[in-house]
């Protein structure tokens, strides 16, 4: 057998689907077999690969035991002439595994290869090449001089950058997206060290090949979509921490001793100098907005406070002036963010009721006041108009300059093209319609050199015209139709663009792709996860302490109704503590194949939606879809006053 290809799996089913399909394509040029390691997936992976792909070697783990245990769990029984490591979120050319066997063939001094890897928009990945991680070459790629000056090779060797991404080369580092390695060089210097729990094993494997005096090539002859790339993990502290902690373990293992405390040192600067330009970053992003508003807001009620003290001649003491305005505007901001006034996509009505709200507040609370310090309800009402209008202006300017999250009520209707015969593309086109509700128009391209339908605006040949002509935000490709290298190919050519991409697989009900190399992909399925958006979630745990905190209060009066005390009392702390909820999903026998947003245990369910509630499992796993769906607080409200007497179960 020639080639032995193991994919490691976790909770990603429609990447590994996809993954799975590009890659039996590709096994129609090169005898072979495919492992799927599964990591103890609770997404339904399994049972897809069972139901889809029955020649599949599947093994499944009942923990997630790691990357490189999972691999070397497959390779220890891989019967290949090579061996291919690859990602699930990858898609190879139809003749990849043909290339890269026959590149390997011709070259017995190589001992691992990687190709050219592209993004879900079309972008050349660095990680396709790169060398050894020196303590000198991880200095310059952590403090950023490999990115101010990527041509040198001084300052470019961490990614290889001074070299052309469109020659083959000969390199130190693969990358385990898609590492292809010789079964002698694999016998020769081991398997992945498992030391390694997740990062720096493809690194540590790569140079031991090239220590066992083997060589490692790029070979960009053929090209691979790899959707999560290694940048898209940069802004997670907990990847900061993991990947550097992992290059110790490296450092340590094949540097000298004084190279090793070097680079640990190196390492540990890095830690904390990405760990913490990571949380300044999170940080800046979700305070900016609200700090600017709070400056603007505070400046806005001095300027009314001192134009109200000349105008009617009187005067304010100071102390209530610098206490009392910041203590309004903190008021306006906090209802702001209570009432979803922060949520993105902006939604002006929030912004509204956020300063309305406020404004009641603050007037209820300016009259319980001593009459010392109640200087004037004016500058109140004054003052809330002053909000009101700043919030709904600023919101306009955050829409037109910046756009995206703060895009008012969402993100711009989009013009897509599906490319494909027309019976797969009116197939793409509902699920589209079923996923998307930000649609301005669809346009039809045929996968051939022909039209098979007037509909059809042209054909794939076009597709640069059709994205000029008709304004195309995303292009959808139909794989039953269009090649995985016509895919590729197109996608590199147009990658520059603002166009973004998606690619559907036959018989499928999903479109999955990534529209930002900072994000882990996108899928348009049936949208399950208005129970998890940032207000209902808010919503949701505001009802659970309030009306929990409620109970508690009236427990000495309505206890006596309970036949369980104790169980009544542990629910009622549970809910107020956050442990659990008043409503949850209703409990079902059987793994259900609905990818349902994460939320608390109820004391109650959905299942208590409906009057009679003795339903089969898939019943049931409807109903808790419904429940997801269409989720509100009135919901939640409706079935915990329908079962109080039930809060005790």
């Amino acid at each position: 057998m020639k080639l032995s290809v193991v994919i490691v799996n976790y909770n990603v089913e429609f990447f590994l689907e996809q993954c799975l399909n590009s890659a039996y394509a590709a096994l129609k040029h090169v005898e072979g077999e495919v492992f799927v390691v599964d990591n103890n997936s609770i997404d339904g992976s399994l049972d897809m690969v069972r139901a889809k792909f029955s020649d599949v070697h599947l093994i499944a783990n009942k923990d997630n035991v790691g990357f490189s245990k999972a691999n070397n769990q497959a390779l220890r029984i891989a019967k290949g002439e090579y061996h291919l490591l690859l990602n699930p979120d990858t898609i190879v050319e139809e003749d990849t595994f043909k290339k890269v066997v026959d590149f390997m063939d011709e070259h017995p001094d190589a001992g691992g290869l990687g190709v050219k890897m592209i993004d879900g928009k079309g972008n050349f990945l660095p990680e396709s090449k790169r060398g050894l991680p020196t303590p000198k070459d991880a200095f310059y790629k952590i403090f950023g001089l490999s990115r101010l000056f990527p041509k040198t090779k001084k300052f470019g060797r961490y990614h290889l950058s001074f070299l052309d991404m469109n020659e083959t080369h000969e390199i130190e580092i693969l990358s385990g997206a898609f590492m292809l390695m010789r079964k002698d060089a694999l016998d020769k210097v081991g398997l992945l060290d498992e030391d390694f729990f997740m990062y720096g094993e493809d690194i540590d494997l790569s140079y031991r090949i090239v220590l066992g005096g083997y060589k490692n090539y790029y070979y960009p002859e053929t090209s691979i979509i790899h959707y999560k790339g290694e940048s898209t993990k940069k802004s997670s502290v907990n990847y900061v921490f993991v990947f550097y902690n992992a290059m110790i373990i490296f450092a340590k293992k094949h540097f000298s001793e004084k190279n090793a405390k070097t680079y640990s040192f190196l390492i540990n600067m890095a830690i904390y100098f990405r760990a913490g330009m990571a949380l300044m970053n999170r940080f800046i992003k979700r305070a900016i907005v609200p700090f600017i508003d709070l400056v603007v807001v505070i400046l806005g009620l001095f300027l009314i406070a001192q134009n109200y003290q000349q105008i009617e001649q009187i005067f304010i003491p100071e102390i209530l002036l610098f206490w009392a305005l910041p203590t309004y505007a903190v008021v306006w901001l906090l209802t702001q963010l209570f009432v979803g006034g922060y949520d993105k996509p902006i939604k002006l009505f929030k912004n509204a009721l956020g300063a309305l709200i406020g404004t009641g507040i603050i007037l209820m609370t300016y009259a319980l006041l001593p009459k010392d310090v109640q200087f004037s309800r004016l500058i109140i009402l004054l003052g809330g108009a002053w909000v009101l209008l700043y919030f709904l202006f600023s919101r306009f300017v955050l829409h037109h300059l910046i756009g995206e999250g703060y895009r008012i009520g969402g993100a711009k209707n989009k013009r897509f093209v599906i490319v494909g015969d027309w019976n797969e593309s009116e197939r793409v086109n509902q699920i589209l319609q079923q996923t998307n509700s930000k649609i301005q128009s669809v346009q039809f391209l045929s996968a051939t050199d022909t039209k098979e339908n007037d509909k059809q605006i042209g054909t794939l040949s076009q597709l640069d015209q059709a994205i000029d002509i008709h304004g195309i935000d995303e292009v959808i490709f139909c794989a039953k139709n269009v090649s995985a290298a016509e895919i590729i190919a197109k996608m590199q050519a147009l990658g520059d663009g603002n166009v973004d991409f998606k690619i559907a697989q036959p018989e499928t009900s999903f479109l999955i792709g990534s529209n930002s190399i900072d994000s882990q992909g996108d899928l348009y399925v049936m949208d399950i996860n208005r129970i998890s958006k940032p207000a209902n979630r808010r919503n949701k745990r505001i009802i659970d302490f309030f009306l929990s905190f409620l109970m508690i209060i009236l427990s000495p009066l309505i206890i006596w109704g309970y036949k369980s005390k104790g169980g009544f009392f542990k629910n009622m702390f549970g809910v107020l503590r956050g442990k659990i909820s008043f409503v949850g999903y209703a409990k079902i026998h059987h793994a259900s194949n609905l990818k349902l947003p994460a939320i608390k245990k109820g004391i109650l369910s959905s299942l208590m939606l409906v009057p009679n509630n003795q339903l089969d499992d898939d019943a049931i796993s409807r109903l808790n879809l419904i429940y997801a769906k269409n989720h509100s607080f009135r919901m939640d409200l409706k079935i915990i006053f329908k079962n109080l007497g039930k809060l005790d179960s």
